[in-house]
């Protein structure tokens, strides 16, 4: 167990993020921390993956990697399956899924297959243990999970059990709330939270529930995010209580006062309430301050110029986004931007314009009157939204969210005013 490679998956556009991210917490390099598409490998030993699961605030999963081996068809898998010791893993009493992915794999049948790993699963315990484990789909002692490419299965068993996203501190919440590990990307690819970058105030102005400013929070207080859940590794035999334990006395030992001040508001009071619960919940309520009011109207939040980080709204959202809501011309009722995330481009990016025009055109004359000497970073799907704001990025970062290509635009905020332009023909 001293001896593990791991794979930690993240978002696409995360990679890098995450590969820093893990340096920080365990110091690792060259070939034992390796970034590659879709997360990063690591090497290193048990009792680290339970410090990942504990600290990490990008990675979705932290996976123990099994065996990787050839395969061309079913039976393939099926021999190599077999061949990996689950019994060091769990006993036959426990309950166990399997859960795959394919990239160009020749298969025709992903079930057929996870049917066929099952097999061998269940068959090895029935030789070597007289007594075969049952399959559960819901909540599982243990997960498995499979990966094919065009010629290689590679078997992973799951140390996390609910998605690292899951802090366990939001219950109250909105339509569509941004992941936590996509709101910690975000703070990460800001630079906010770098070692020796100054302590500027943090601002959501569209927090909805909380995501953003929560994370931040957690963030100044040294507060480590899988403090407050629970995870699969628990229920897997190398799980030691007392060595658990010891972790988790050592990141509370880590908390500390708020480093910087975070800053939180939203239109709709009702989200604000929400937000304020799950602070509490996050044990973060002293350390942000969260307000309701409109996005175009509220002045900035501390007397020092700090930094906003923000997912606009878009869709209904923009409905209820106060001033620049009731303006609009074009705004279908009905219509989620989910929906509209499933359209091409060219039509999402149109619906997105008619829709929010008038807000976010708004909004950059409301930062350029206001906010002088801020830095704002926005997250969006849309590609042209700093050209509709009259605003030039310094900086873009992809991202995804889901599905979804976005942008992390930043803007250093000036002084000056937006001229609308002429009314078309």
């Amino acid at each position: 167990m001293n001896d593990l490679q791991l794979f930690l998956p993240c978002a696409a556009g995360v990679e890098d993020l995450l590969a820093d991210e893990v340096h920080q917490l365990t110091g690792l390099t060259g070939h034992d921390l390796l970034s590659g598409r879709g997360g990063v490998v690591v090497r290193t030993s048990w009792r680290e993956a339970l410090r990942l699961n504990l600290y990490s605030r990008l990675a979705q999963r932290v996976l123990v990697q099994l065996s990787h081996t050839p395969y061309s068809s079913e039976s393939d898998l099926y021999e190599a399956a077999s061949a990996v010791t689950w019994e060091h893993w769990f006993t036959p009493q426990q309950s166990f899924k399997i859960e795959i992915t394919a990239q160009h794999s020749p298969l025709k049948s992903l079930n057929f297959a996870a049917l066929r790993i099952k097999d061998a699963v269940v068959d090895r315990f029935r030789h070597r243990r007289g007594e075969r484990p049952s399959v559960e789909t819901a909540l599982p002692d243990a997960r498995i999970f499979a990966h094919l490419t065009r010629e290689q299965l590679t078997l992973y068993i799951d140390t996390s059990g609910e998605p690292l996203f899951k802090r366990g501190w939001r219950i109250d919440k909105g339509d569509a709330p941004l992941k936590e590990t996509l709101a910690a990307a975000m703070i990460a690819a800001s630079g906010w939270a770098d070692a020796g970058a100054p302590a500027l105030p943090l601002y959501d102005p569209c927090c909805g529930s909380g995501t953003l400013p929560i994370e931040a929070a957690q963030i100044a207080c040294g507060i480590a995010p899988g403090r407050q859940r629970r995870f699969g590794f628990e229920k897997l035999l190398p799980y030691a209580p007392h060595v658990w334990q010891g972790l988790l006395q050592e990141a509370q030992a880590l908390e500390h006062p708020p480093a910087a001040p975070v800053f939180g508001s939203d239109v709709a009071h009702r989200m604000v309430d929400f937000a304020q619960r799950n602070a509490e919940r996050a044990g973060v309520s002293h350390a942000v301050q969260l307000r309701g009011g409109d996005a175009l109207q509220r002045m900035p939040p501390s007397p020092v110029a700090g930094l906003m980080l923000l997912n606009p709204p878009s869709g209904e959202r923009i409905a209820a986004a106060g001033v620049a809501g009731q303006a609009r011309a074009h705004f279908v009722p009905g219509q989620r931007a989910a929906a509209r995330s499933a359209q091409p481009r060219e039509h999402r990016e149109q619906v997105h314009s008619s829709d929010g025009s008038d807000f976010f055109l708004q909004l950059s004359a409301h930062w350029k009157k206001n906010f002088a000497g801020w830095t704002a970073w926005m997250l969006t799907p849309d590609l042209q939204l700093p050209a509709r704001m009259r605003l030039k990025e310094s900086r873009r970062v992809p991202l995804w969210n889901g599905p979804i290509e976005c942008r992390l635009f930043r803007f250093d905020l000036v002084a000056g005013s937006v001229r609308r332009k002429p009314p078309s023909p």
